[in-house]
């Protein structure tokens, strides 16, 4: 049976390439045979002629043995001259090519070599600036850049595994143990084991709620219900929702709120669980007799939210991470009362999704916190038509 034969293959690899120095070379190479060629017709073909009609214009007659020689000097000076020129140029081309193409070859090199090491998940790599001109200083620096950004996803995911595993590792030991000792006969299926059990299921249920709320305010730019909102409602319905838990542990909740606040522009919903995740965390932070202060204010072109409390207060060196997933400065208290360490994060991204920045401030350990949000007070915002006809106003990142 004759078996079909493999086709040659075709590709990128079935012709042989030429690395940077070597086209470079061959570009300056095909120039050079340009201005060589054209040379020669001047110098054989337009040259003499030019020369003889002005010999005969000075008086030198035609065919004469003043006008030989003549002819004959022209043409020695000129190949003489022509070719050292030429040598020259040759030798000129030929060393710039060759500075010019190890230079390029030694950048593009370092950065082929950066590449594959990135590949190979080596994210502490960095490239130093060729200074070849702005389109490799460019290069440079968007591969650096992107290296940073992908060593800063790395260790985010892998701390977020970690954390994760941490995060669950306790509620299932503890439903495992009991389960384990209810088999055994240790403990008895009563009102206090099937409590325990309750709570731990919870934790785990109100952790996957949390992880859940985090991916969508993360991915919520795109999906706001934009409205006008009234910053002094927006603020008395976060603490009219939160008023029995205050009483309930013995704080004081005031609120505040400046006379004649602009609009903002944003989503209620999602504005309220901002608002509410900051209030929970002050609840959750300050002690019997503390206070918590929720206010707005008009500043420049934003409205400033803050949520000031009495509480604990944070260290220094924890007020730039306390809006990282899982971070918490006081691990056991928070995994305690129920906090996974998600809701700063939540209200972060929430934040940043309608244009704002939030920061947090501190005197120090037992001195309180002080969350700021800074929103921008929008303009009337403009309106566009939809298929069916009505007319709905444009989110936020179309209106610029």
């Amino acid at each position: 049976m004759n078996l079909p034969r493999p086709s040659a293959a075709v590709g990128p690899t079935s012709a042989r390439r030429y690395g940077l120095g070597a086209r470079l070379l061959l570009a300056q190479a095909m120039v050079l045979l340009a201005g060589v060629a054209t040379t020669a017709v001047i110098a054989a073909v337009i040259g003499p002629p030019l020369f003889r009609e002005h010999l005969h214009r000075a008086g030198v007659p035609a065919n004469s043995m003043e006008e030989l020689h003549a002819e004959e000097a022209y043409v020695y000076a000129t190949a003489f001259s022509v070719g050292g020129a030429l040598a020259v140029s040759v030798l000129a081309a030929l060393a710039v090519s060759w500075y010019v193409s190890r230079r390029l070859q030694r950048s593009v090199a370092e950065v082929a070599s950066a590449a594959r090491a990135v590949a190979h998940g080596d994210y502490d790599i960095r490239v130093s600036s060729p200074r070849l001109g702005e389109d490799f200083d460019a290069l440079a620096d968007s591969f650096n850049q992107m290296a940073t950004r992908l060593q800063t996803v790395d260790e985010t995911r892998r701390r977020l595994f970690s954390d994760l595993a941490h995060e669950i590792r306790t509620p299932i030991a503890v439903l495992q143990a009991y389960i384990e000792a209810i088999g055994d006969g240790v403990r008895t299926l009563d009102s206090d084991t099937t409590a325990m059990l309750n709570d731990q299921t919870r934790r785990l249920v109100r952790f996957s709620h949390d992880l859940s709320a985090l991916t969508k305010a993360e991915e919520s730019s795109a999906s706001l219900a934009y409205a006008w909102i009234n910053p002094a409602d927006l603020l008395d319905g976060a603490v009219t929702a939160a008023r029995d838990r205050f009483i309930t542990k013995g704080v004081v909740l005031n609120t505040h709120a400046d006379n004649g606040l602009p609009q903002l522009w944003g989503d209620t919903q999602r504005l309220l669980q901002v608002l509410g995740n900051l209030i929970d965390n002050a609840l959750r932070h300050t002690d019997a007799g503390g206070v918590v202060q929720v206010a707005a204010i008009h500043q420049g072109a934003n409205v400033v939210i803050s949520v000031a409390d009495t509480g604990t207060g944070i260290a220094a060196e924890h007020l730039e991470r306390v809006f990282e997933r899982f971070y918490r400065t006081d691990s056991a208290r928070a995994r305690d009362e129920g906090g996974a360490g998600i809701g700063l994060a939540i209200a972060k991204a929430l934040v940043e999704a309608h244009g704002g920045t939030i920061s947090a401030s501190s005197p120090g350990p037992g001195a309180g916190t002080t969350f700021r949000i800074a929103l921008p007070a929008e303009d009337r915002p403009a309106v566009e038509s939809t298929s069916s006809g009505t007319r709905r106003p444009r989110p936020l990142s179309a209106r610029h």
